[in-house]
């Protein structure tokens, strides 16, 4: 059974990773700052701080894999706090990376899909593009990738980076600045407006959270030639789109524009054909998610 680490779990991608994880076999530890709410059943959970040097190298010694999922900006606020993201979220993945030297413990790092290559003509986006990113969330997250990949000279590729597009799902909470397909859904149960930056047709290729754990978790056992891969759908839907989308479902979904925001990028759509040649599924169409979402919370709000 192989044991997994996981820093940063109270987050949406982590709790749901734990859960998949679990389910899939895997013997599985949690490290975060906050405590847990609703623990999963057979995890081991610890509360602590990813930036305490000598509690991070305990948590991971003797580990098979760290997936790093530990990030204190969002895309929103990077471009005011974007020092407290070089030096904490940055620095201290350095360091991460120094003390898996040696190791034979892989490391899987969550990156961004989005933020990471910036503005692109060329659609859907591969992995090989030079990335562009026009806020500090997806510049900071670029310096840890191409540190990683210097890292890699000397680990023989332990170190792998997953570009993840746009996730929605259960566990997701768009008041802390991201997931517009929650925030659309979630005010439309309510009978309240969703707010929309722009004209509403900014695209976005929004992936299912369940699909997401299922890709991340096949690279677990890849050992080939590539550090670094888009977890993603690859389609792109505008935010208009979306409304529509929900309105079909027989939500009666308001929306107020609102000005465009300079953080955003029109149009990302992320070309997925290299993590399908390691997980040889096709991933839920967005339709077919939105009404699974939109049923999950119906049992639960």
């Amino acid at each position: 059974m192989k044991t997994i680490q996981i820093l940063g779990g109270a987050g949406f991608i982590g709790k749901n990773l734990i859960t998949y994880l679990v389910k899939s076999g895997y013997q599985v530890s949690c490290m975060d700052h906050t405590k847990i709410e609703n623990p999963c059943k057979g995890v081991s959970y610890i509360q602590g701080d990813f930036f305490d040097e000598k509690e991070l190298q305990s948590v991971i010694k003797g580990k098979d894999c760290v997936i790093h999922a530990v990030s204190t900006l969002n895309p929103g606020n990077s471009n005011e706090l974007y020092m407290q993201g070089y030096e904490k979220d940055f620095i201290q993945t350095v360091r991460l990376c120094r003390m898996l030297i040696g190791t034979t413990t892989k490391l899987i790092f969550l990156s961004s899909g989005g933020t990471v290559y910036g503005v692109h003509d060329d659609q859907p986006i591969s992995e090989d593009v030079i990335p562009h990113p026009i806020n500090h969330y997806g510049n900071i997250k670029l310096c840890i990738e191409n540190t990683m990949r210097s890292f890699n000279y000397q680990t023989h590729n332990k170190m792998l980076i997953v570009r993840i597009s746009n996730p929605y799902g259960p566990g997701q909470d768009f008041t802390k600045g991201v997931g517009f397909i929650d925030a659309a859904l979630k005010q439309a149960l309510n009978e309240k407006p969703v707010e929309i930056w722009g004209d509403g047709e900014n695209v976005r290729d929004y992936i299912y959270i369940e699909d997401v754990c299922k890709m991340i978790c096949s690279l677990l056992e890849y050992s080939g030639p590539y550090d670094t891969f888009n977890i993603s759908s690859g389609i792109g839907y505008s935010q208009n789109e979306v409304v529509e989308l929900i309105r079909r479902q027989g939500l009666d979904l308001q929306v107020v524009y609102k000005g465009k925001r300079s953080v955003d990028i029109k149009k990302i759509i992320l070309d997925n054909s290299r993590i399908k040649t390691v997980w040889r599924y096709q991933p839920m169409s967005l339709e077919k998610g939105m009404q699974k979402y939109l049923k999950y919370l119906q049992q639960t709000i």
